[in-house]
């Protein structure tokens, strides 16, 4: 199936490590205390956060919805968009297409 965009996939990816980011818990994924994940110098955590979100990336080219620690996230074919929700409220939207 894969995804359709018609952005810039770095700056697809750029969005989607932003809203990874935002995701309460986000070091639970990478089986790490939050104490450990804080340590991380943030060059090492925005890396860990870049893998996951190509791997996410290409995983919703397969299945429309992946849960990532405690957020779900969804391709929203339809919208061209990709949506990361966490405890029920949208956190981040990423636009796969230009506005």
């Amino acid at each position: 199936m894969g995804i359709k965009f018609g952005r810039e996939y770095e700056d697809i990816i750029v969005d989607l490590v932003k809203g990874l980011d935002r995701v309460d818990g986000i070091y639970d994924f990478f089986e790490m205390a939050q104490t450990d994940w804080e340590e991380l110098p943030e060059v090492e955590r925005q890396e860990c956060l870049r893998t996951l979100a190509d791997d996410i990336f290409y995983g919703l080219g397969s299945e429309p919805l992946l849960q990532v620690a405690d957020a779900k996230v969804r391709y929203l074919k339809d919208k061209h968009l990709i949506q990361i929700d966490h405890e029920d409220q949208v956190v981040t939207i990423v636009r796969l297409i230009s506005a």
